[in-house]
């Protein structure tokens, strides 16, 4: 059985995949990036292996992405995870043509052709607005865990209107909603749409 793997070191997590030669996947890893790059991409790697009972030479090829894609040192190829985005969503789903990213620290809406190849891209990321780090300020500020708040905001029947989506002032915002006596689902319900807002004007800039 001959096996390839991708290890993803994004912002914030870093991210590694084992396949088969079926294109099955048979392990993945998640673990926080942290300060050290090189060492986020050994430790994901490592743990995707031992999840699948494998060791480094098992794997005949490696590709580093995501914005740490270069400190992959054991990887044999470096490719932009805007491209892999476009690749991976035209082999899951053929038909698609618009990809949004929404990353830690930023976004990108990317345009592609129907062989998966990208026609155009773009991305906010001058600042962490609107994006994942957005989010998870919004949880902490709620005393909140990040893998709940998508639920709760569900639930929303009055979405308040956040003034900002600036990820340094969303914690004001959303303490002077609750001293309001607004909901927490309504609170949620408003991050939820400004950041989908943002998103689809980001995206609008290449076409939906």
């Amino acid at each position: 059985m001959i096996y390839a793997a991708g290890v993803d070191v994004g912002s914030t997590q870093t991210k590694a995949v084992i396949i088969n030669e079926k294109r099955e996947i048979i392990a993945r890893a998640l673990t926080d990036t942290g300060a050290n790059v090189t060492r986020a991409a050994d430790r994901g790697f490592a743990e995707a292996l031992q999840a699948a009972g494998l060791k480094r030479e098992d794997v005949a090829y490696v590709v580093g992405t995501g914005y740490g894609r270069y400190k992959v040192t054991f990887g044999d190829a470096q490719i932009t995870e805007i491209s892999c985005h476009a690749r991976g969503a035209n082999f899951l789903f053929p038909k698609t043509r618009t990809v949004i990213d929404m990353g830690g620290q930023d976004a990108k809406g990317i345009h592609t052709g129907p062989d998966g190849d990208v026609k155009d891209f773009v991305m906010n990321d001058k600042c962490a607005a609107g994006t994942g780090r957005f989010l998870a300020n919004a949880a902490e500020a709620l005393s909140l865990s990040l893998d709940d708040i998508g639920e709760i905001a569900m639930r929303a029947k009055n979405p308040v209107r956040l003034t900002t989506v600036c990820t340094v002032f969303v914690e004001s915002d959303i303490m002077s909603y609750l001293a309001q006596g607004k909901k927490v689902e309504d609170i949620l319900g408003g991050v939820h749409s400004a950041i989908a807002a943002r998103t689809i004007s980001l995206v609008r800039r290449v076409g939906i």
